[in-house]
């Protein structure tokens, strides 16, 4: 019987890129416990953490989940799955930051509550 080893990989391939995402893992604990930026602001922290992971997912992306040796297709919906997570954090952070309103009439009162005639 004849064995299809057209998407096969050789072993060394997976063992590089498992010893980089645990290579970028200990990075990633390693700069959690260092403060980068001026007293108080851990927005540079946070940008570097980030952009440790979206390293890590690209790799686990090109090569666990063999997009890198895919068609042009595959491809292209894994760049816009990309676009789309960059989209939705950039709405979400848009989001959180901004001040909240109160609007007159839209909180409920509670039910044991009544409100006395004017």
């Amino acid at each position: 019987m004849k064995v299809d080893r057209s998407h096969s990989h050789p072993i060394t391939m997976y063992l590089a890129t498992f010893f980089a995402l645990l290579v970028l893992m200990i990075l990633t604990v390693v700069m959690a416990e260092v403060h980068v930026g001026p007293p108080g602001v851990s927005a540079y922290n946070n940008l570097i953490a980030m952009a440790i992971a979206c390293f890590k997912a690209t790799i686990v992306v090109l090569f666990f989940m063999h997009v890198k040796f895919s068609s042009q297709l595959t491809k292209f919906w894994a760049a816009i799955g990309f676009i789309w997570f960059l989209l939705m954090f950039i709405l979400f952070a848009d989001y959180s930051t901004r001040p909240r309103e109160r609007i007159e009439g839209w909180e409920k009162l509670p039910t044991d509550q009544t409100v006395a005639p004017h």
